[in-house]
């Protein structure tokens, strides 16, 4: 990972401290990215958030199951300085944090029942880092374990911005200390390592509403940041209806 991304995210941690901000302001995203990695999550289990910011899906997550030990660990040593700041607040006792590199991680060989990154692989510059960090989420999951890879994908990015131009919206782009995933590479990564996967797409109704027809339907522009309720609304029908993938958000569940 480049200097110049780590001051990214050591100056977020810096702004925003505690916030689910520190990692992004999208809290309906993020609300739903964290309802589908629950779902996998079962009691007693052990559990590693690798890159997790400042702890904010490893509350969620410690709280909404007491049962579970879970371990965040992040590359931003100011992240994990306002997790660990955070834990001492609220006195969890299945919480723990540190610093790593998920292109080396300090952990022993399957240490883990279950892994997941959010919006972490993408962070890394090359698609040949972006495969050391996946192997290395891989090797500390435990025989029988599973793998979540939460990211930021190419196509969904590309077929949404096919549906914004037909209304002749500018398209979206990365940030440039991102590298979205091609799913295609990705997929045929995987099928080379012989593992067994799914995609679940969690997101592509909220990302219709709160990326196309928020800008068709609202005054979007007196809306700062995330807050436009046509968010809310799109969230709410998420939770019922999905598909479609122009959710750039996806998940893919890895079994070891």
């Amino acid at each position: 990972m480049t200097d110049f991304i780590k001051k990214v995210w050591d100056a977020s941690a810096e702004k925003h401290k505690k916030s689910h901000w520190a990692s992004w302001g999208d809290n309906f995203a993020i609300s739903l990215e964290i309802q589908e990695i629950e779902k996998l999550i079962c009691n007693d289990m052990k559990v590693l958030d690798v890159g997790c910011s400042n702890g904010y899906a490893v509350f969620n997550h410690a709280k909404n199951n007491p049962s579970i030990i879970i371990h965040g660990v992040d590359f931003s040593e100011k992240m994990i300085e306002f997790a660990q700041e955070r834990l001492q607040e609220e006195k969890l006792n299945n919480v723990t944090f540190t610093v790593e590199d998920v292109r080396n991680l300090n952990i022993p060989d399957e240490s883990f029942d279950l892994v997941y990154t959010t919006r972490v692989i993408i962070n890394l510059p090359t698609w040949e880092e972006q495969i050391q960090g996946i192997l290395e989420c891989i090797r500390v999951t435990k025989k029988g374990g599973i793998f979540v890879l939460s990211e930021a994908f190419w196509e969904p990015l590309t077929k949404l911005n096919a549906l914004r131009h037909l209304f002749q919206l500018q398209p979206l782009v990365e940030h440039d200390f991102n590298r979205y995933i091609k799913k295609s590479k990705l997929e045929s990564f995987l099928n080379e390592q012989n593992l067994e996967y799914s995609n679940v797409d969690f997101s592509s109704i909220y990302y219709l509403g709160s990326r196309v027809l928020r800008e068709l339907v609202t005054d979007y522009k007196k809306y700062e940041g995330y807050s436009n309720p046509i968010n809310e609304v799109f969230y709410n029908i998420e939770n019922i209806y999905s598909g479609g993938d122009i959710g750039i958000q996806q998940i893919y569940i890895i079994k070891k």
